[in-house]
């Protein structure tokens, strides 16, 4: 297999001089992907995980599994690993396609065990989800990360180990920190506020059915962003065999049980990354042209979903076939007022999208991006104001008045949503230079190979 050039520090994002008509394979689901290593990991028995995402934060979850002493058997097609992309070409599409379905990874539980270190990037996932994992190791195991992972809230998971009865090192109640596992949790009820990350909730209950006396963790902060995927951590634990009583099946509001039990080995094929899939849909809007992505399920707990209605708003329409989803852009593109509360993943890519509107936007519900990646608000009306750009900042949001735009250099800030973002305006746009694109291999390998073979260059 051939190296992947290096990206350049600026790299000029493709102007669309026609409309886009291609069929986009989008790689696997990060948040799926993480979670189903967590639960395999701590399963009774060998499982498999199928068609998963090689990106940086799931590699990063791997190895941190690796640390504490789980197998993770690589199975990976060199098809798989190719750009998988046609520009409506069936057989190159029936290629990718079987290249893809080649990939699995064989989870081995076993004995956790320390001394360890783990390095979680800057993955939210990781730095969340792991330390839970490493109170059944017998042994200390640190946690370290990109110095952006320091500034990024983790004190919802520490203080709700602690109160379950873990022993934890750190200084001010985020990143680095060590973890003295015991080989066991005592666990049980604990309060944590979680207004600031979801992934709070979903950390405590995906080892949950290992702690002596199961969790049941209570929220009591302000709203809850990003319900969906703790919606989707509950549906992954039932499916693994754990028992989960939730809001959403007539339990307490804001209050989740896990009862203590053998996780089961599954063998899950993962679903596409639907939030990935954004920057492809958003260019059958952006160019009037007709973009599918194969495999969309027709059910499904990924937020990403909401695009379907997201962007049929701002003036697409998208049909689920045989193919998978079809997208098609109609040649306008409408402003919109949305609550993203439950979606702020999908903000960058809609404020890209708005920018280029006929008429104003507003995002709500969406004060919690301030802490991701990078400060996603603020980054976003910085660089889209540069632009020429019309965007102002809100208490939990953005106010978007689109104006003509002109090229000029799009800073990432190390987050790959906002490469993406600045990726879609580049097609109006011409002349956008994408600093530090290589960012996106946190969740979407490749992604210039599939931008520019998307295009058909």
């Amino acid at each position: 297999m051939t190296a992947t050039p290096a990206l350049p520090a600026l790299w000029p994002a493709p102007h669309a001089g026609d409309a886009v008509d291609a069929t986009v394979h989008v790689p696997g689901s990060k948040s799926v992907t993480n979670r189903a290593l967590i639960l395999a990991a701590l399963a009774a028995e060998p499982g498999w995980v199928r068609r998963p995402l090689r990106s940086r934060d799931t590699l990063l979850m791997a190895s941190g599994l690796r640390a504490l002493g789980v197998g993770i058997e690589e199975t990976v097609s060199s098809a798989s690993m190719m750009a998988s992309i046609s520009s409506l070409a069936p057989q190159a599409t029936a290629e990718a396609a079987a290249g893809a379905s080649g990939e699995a990874w064989r989870i081995i539980p076993s004995g956790l065990h320390g001394p360890a270190t783990v390095d979680v990037g800057n993955a939210g996932t990781v730095m969340r989800f792991l330390p839970p994992v490493a109170t059944l190791v017998n042994g200390p195991v640190r946690f370290d990360g990109d110095p952006r992972s320091y500034e990024r809230p983790l004190g919802g998971v520490i203080q709700g180990l602690r109160a379950l009865g873990a022993r934890i090192d750190d200084d001010r109640g985020a990143l680095p920190m060590t973890v003295h596992g015991g080989g066991a949790l005592v666990g049980g009820p604990v309060e944590i506020d979680a207004s600031s990350s979801s992934q709070f909730v979903s950390a405590l209950l995906l080892s949950a059915p290992r702690f002596n006396h199961g969790v049941e963790v209570r929220h009591i902060g302000a709203a809850l962003p990003s319900l969906p995927h703790i919606r989707m951590t509950v549906d992954m634990l039932r499916r693994a065999g754990a028992q989960v009583d939730s809001p959403e099946s007539g339990g307490e509001p804001n209050v989740w049980r896990v009862t203590p039990g053998a996780l089961l080995g599954t063998d899950l094929t993962v679903e596409p990354d639907l939030s990935n899939a954004q920057p492809f849909l958003a260019a059958a809007l952006v160019t009037a042209g007709r973009v599918v992505i194969p495999d969309w399920p027709a059910r499904t707990t990924q937020p990403g979903d909401r695009l379907r209605d997201i962007f049929t708003a701002m003036g697409g329409s998208c049909e689920l076939t045989d193919q998978g989803l079809v997208f098609t852009g109609s040649g306008r593109i409408h402003g919109i007022d949305v609550d993203l509360s439950e979606v702020g993943e999908l903000t960058p890519g809609i404020a890209a999208v708005a920018a280029l509107a006929d008429s104003p936007s507003t995002l709500r519900g969406v004060a919690h991006l301030r802490l991701h990646e990078t400060d996603r608000l603020a980054a976003l009306t910085k660089e889209i104001n540069e632009l020429g750009g019309d965007v102002n900042e809100t208490a939990d949001g953005l106010e978007i008045r689109p104006r003509p735009l002109r090229g000029g250099t799009f800073r990432t800030y190390d987050d790959h949503r906002m490469a993406t973002a600045a990726a879609i305006i580049g097609l109006a746009v011409p002349g956008i230079q994408v600093e530090n694109v290589a960012t996106t291999e946190k969740t979407l390998p490749d992604f210039p190979a599939l931008w520019t073979g998307m295009l058909g260059m």
